[in-house]
């Protein structure tokens, strides 16, 4: 017996399986078009088809998730213009001078700092200052800058704060921002420690402790008065989430706080604001909504009911589509209790992010970075140091969360 099918379902079907393609490239061939503009034209198509209603697609936008990531971008805006990041690095560079000791202060630091605040705001203000170390050293810069774009995906597993896809996590599992920190800051500080012996062993010109001469450290521009007010209502934030208070309206109220000055134009704080992550964001829970409504991923479901199938799911996905969006579609199958299986979602699409120079936005910010300064890092210098250290953190991660 033949099947007819719904020439109406087909249709969606396509613009989901072209729109999911996009996102993956990042652009349309021909098209002057980025991931925002693709997730929102491709949701205006869904709407307009009849996949769902307007109602039902702004609905499906969550609004915790937006407001968390709008909140910390407000909180990272004003850190980078008080001097705050610029003032931690050069602080811990100012501790060694030896190849090896600068490689694990960058590794460490860059990792800390990337648990607390969004990953992607501390490769952008890393990578240039490592570039400038680095030339001052007379070091090679590519072991430096791929400990930058390893670091910043590792330390940000640590906590719900530290990257778009923990936020996500965080507003559907209802997990406890502490809670979160217990389970996975193991893997993470492990994953950096793997971090600093895989490029001891790729780049033998690290493996030296002889101080290299003084460098000419950058000079600092401090915005002293912004500086304190950021840093208190920082840490009260910090103390929020840490005793359980709700993570969204948290952020929001310190965003809220930090907005009313006499030091900044909001002009400039609007405008570090990351406007198409928050439309992307948008467009994604919309298009989640779609595959749901159309049961794509009836097939993918049996799959993630086991740890280990979990996890591959997750880390391919994220490499195929980019770790947000595979989050948003995997995020559907998994109970709001299953603790597990959100731990194992969290840890998948971050870890992911160190396969590929593509396989995160925070190495992509790097790359940019670093190529604009002119040092271009290619595909295969990444993959070589990538690969080992995304297999290795995965088998670890599978061990600590689903073993132990």
């Amino acid at each position: 017996m033949t099947t007819t099918v719904n020439p109406l379902t087909l249709a969606q079907g396509l613009v989901l399986v072209l729109s999911y393609l996009s996102l993956a490239l990042g652009y349309v061939p021909g098209l002057r078009m980025n991931r925002a503009t693709i997730a929102l034209v491709s949701a205006a198509v869904l709407v307009a088809l009849g996949t769902l209603p307007l109602e039902a697609a702004w609905a499906a936008i969550d609004a915790n998730t937006i407001v968390f990531l709008l909140s910390m971008m407000v909180v990272n805006a004003y850190l980078s213009y008080a001097g705050f990041f610029q003032l931690a690095l050069v602080q811990l560079l100012r501790l060694t001078r030896s190849p090896l000791g600068l490689l694990v202060l960058l590794t460490l630091g860059t990792g800390a700092l990337s648990a607390v605040f969004l990953n992607d705001t501390l490769a952008l203000v890393s990578t240039p200052l490592t570039l400038q170390l680095t030339r001052a050293l007379q070091l090679n810069p590519v072991p430096y800058l791929l400990a930058i774009a390893g670091a910043t995906n590792l330390g940000s597993l640590a906590t719900l704060s530290g990257n778009p896809q923990n936020i996500l996590v965080g507003s559907f599992s209802g997990i406890g921002y502490l809670a979160f920190a217990q389970a996975l800051l193991p893997v993470a500080l492990v994953g950096l420690v793997l971090q600093v012996g895989l490029l001891w062993w790729l780049y033998p010109e690290l493996r030296s402790l002889a101080p290299c001469p003084p460098p000419q450290l950058p000079r600092l521009r401090l915005h002293r008065p912004l500086l304190v007010k950021t840093l208190v209502v920082s840490t009260l934030l910090l103390a929020a989430f840490v005793v359980g208070l709700p993570l969204a309206e948290s952020a929001f109220l310190a965003a809220a706080a930090l907005l009313i000055t006499r030091r900044i134009k909001p002009q400039r704080v609007l405008a570090a604001v990351d406007w198409s992550l928050l439309v992307l964001f948008s467009g994604l829970f919309v298009l989640t909504e779609a595959v749901q409504s159309l049961q794509v991923l009836d097939r993918v479901a049996p799959w993630v009911t086991h740890p280990a199938g979990l996890l591959a799911v997750t880390a391919v996905l994220s490499n195929l589509i980019s770790n947000v969006p595979a989050v948003l579609l995997i995020q559907t199958l998994i109970a709001p209790g299953d603790t597990q299986g959100w731990l194992l979602l969290a840890a998948g699409s971050t870890l992911a992010g160190n396969l590929t120079l593509f396989g995160s936005v925070a190495n992509l910010i790097m790359v940019e970075a670093a190529a604009a300064e002119g040092y271009p890092l290619t595909f295969g210098q990444h993959l070589r140091f990538g690969l080992p250290l995304t297999l290795l953190t995965l088998a670890i991660t599978y061990v600590w969360v689903a073993l132990l």
